[in-house]
């Protein structure tokens, strides 16, 4: 006798609602939800869990009291929209106020994505227009160039779109959402 499938693996008509990813309890670990379609993560490679862990050391070091750093926590954008950024930047008063699994968009104030082959277009161009029609202040997308990390740094503009706001490779100098100051080359060191 065959395996039975589970039900969630047939979608709703009009597909489903980030309040679903609460109500399914078999789901995949780390599933994301993109325009009403459940997106599950594949196996990561060496280069981006390195550079998650040790980008989110960094900016924890470095944020202000009134900031937190979450590392793979959906962000719920709209009814159909709920993806799971590598790392996100929270204000405290937003951290308090989590009772929930998953981040609500008016606290996050910056959205990190590490690209993998297995996203790089959700992480070039979906999750950045869902990012900014949410309001989201900053957006960085971490590439691998040659084996090391090199940050596209994205504000939003008045236009409710990113704008390319600088590259950082060797080290990322910002004051967006706060300063920082990060030593690129030396996150692959481990």
């Amino acid at each position: 006798m065959p395996a039975r499938l589970p039900e969630w693996l047939t979608p709703p008509e009009d597909g489903y609602t980030a309040e679903d990813l609460d109500r399914i309890s078999d789901l995949p670990a780390h599933t994301e939800l993109i325009d009403g379609s459940l997106v599950f993560a594949s196996s990561r490679p060496a280069f981006h869990m390195v550079v998650i862990d040790e980008l989110k050391s960094a900016l924890r070091s470095q944020a202000p009291e009134d900031f937190v750093v979450m590392r793979e926590m959906t962000v719920t954008l709209a009814r159909r929209q709920r993806p799971e950024p590598d790392l996100s930047v929270i204000t405290r008063a937003t951290f308090q106020g989590l009772d929930h699994g998953d981040l609500l968009v008016a606290g996050v104030v910056l959205v990190v994505e590490v690209v993998s082959r297995e996203s790089e277009i959700r992480d070039r161009e979906r999750k950045p227009r869902l990012y900014a029609a949410a309001g989201i202040p900053d957006y960085w997308l971490v590439e691998n160039e040659a084996g090391e990390p090199v940050v596209h740094a994205h504000e939003l503009g008045p236009d409710g779109t990113y704008r390319p706001a600088a590259v950082h490779r060797g080290r990322l100098k910002t004051s967006r959402p706060f300063p920082l100051d990060i030593d690129l080359a030396g996150l692959t060191r481990v």
